[in-house]
């Protein structure tokens, strides 16, 4: 059954769960057939949309981690489909525990074989946003065993503010790390089952490991914040960015209502 928009039955034990560690993985979000339905297409564009063509060899740490094209949803609308979709638009705005979410953007990540590891971060880093009430949906198109690399998070450590000046690099991978670990923040990662999806705060650390199958990983994201989200000036020069490719003509103090941050879902 290829289906966007039934509710997902999130109970009040998976809200707190969330709401403790910062992250959750859902089983059976999506169906196998929805998958591939929407998830060629993604991978298609993915491939031609990209434009890193250096050899692994030749590239810094952060560009072995993935392949990325963001905002897909613009490019086709099977995606613009996909992205939209009422059912994880609404497990976004329950765990954020918030009446509606608006698209931040959406962005693939494709992990080659022989793709390096994701370094530890926290995407709010990037986010000129005015609260914490950001999730990240982490949709795999396929299964993904431990070999290619799945996505792994530090539980409870979304209230940790050592780290979160630091942007995806070396540099973030060992200084969080060290610090998760210095203070005893458990590291939960494992395999992702077809269908799985996981769903994180802008503010939860987490990372990947390397792609060391022969397959490669292909992943769908789709960044949701509050729909009342407001503006803040940017900290930093890649949140200026972010704020001008991502909320256009969007006014600091005001709500981010641009034509790229429609309401996905929206407590009737």
């Amino acid at each position: 059954m290829i289906d966007l928009d039934t509710p997902y039955a999130l109970s009040a034990a998976h809200i707190a769960q969330f709401r403790r560690d910062g992250f959750i993985k859902l089983k059976d979000v999506l169906s196998p057939e929805t998958l591939a339905h929407y998830g060629a297409e993604i991978t298609r564009l993915t491939i031609a949309l990209n434009t890193e063509q250096r050899p692994l060899e030749e590239r810094s740490t952060y560009d072995k981690a993935f392949l990325q094209v963001m905002n897909l949803w613009e490019q086709s609308p099977l995606v613009g489909r996909f992205v939209m979709g009422q059912r994880l638009g609404r497990i976004a705005a329950e765990l954020l525990q918030v009446g509606g979410v608006r698209l931040y953007h959406d962005q693939s990540l494709y992990k080659e074989p022989g793709g390096g590891i994701t370094p530890a971060h926290a995407d709010q880093y990037y986010w000129p946003l005015a609260s914490d009430r950001t999730v990240t949906a982490w949709i795999p198109l396929q299964a993904v065993p431990e070999a290619m690399g799945p996505l792994g998070f530090y539980a409870r450590s979304q209230s940790v503010e050592f780290g979160r000046d630091l942007g995806i690099s070396d540099e973030s991978e060992d200084k969080i790390s060290a610090n998760m670990a210095r203070h005893g923040f458990e590291f939960v990662s494992g395999a992702f089952e077809l269908g799985e999806v996981s769903f994180h705060l802008g503010w939860t650390f987490h990372k990947a490991g390397a792609n060391v199958s022969d397959r490669p990983r292909s992943v769908m994201t789709v960044i949701y914040m509050d729909a009342a989200m407001r503006l803040v000036p940017a900290l930093n020069p890649v949140q200026a960015n972010d704020r001008d490719q991502w909320c256009p003509g969007a006014r600091e103090g005001e709500v981010i209502a641009t034509r790229k941050n429609p309401v996905v879902w929206q407590r009737a």
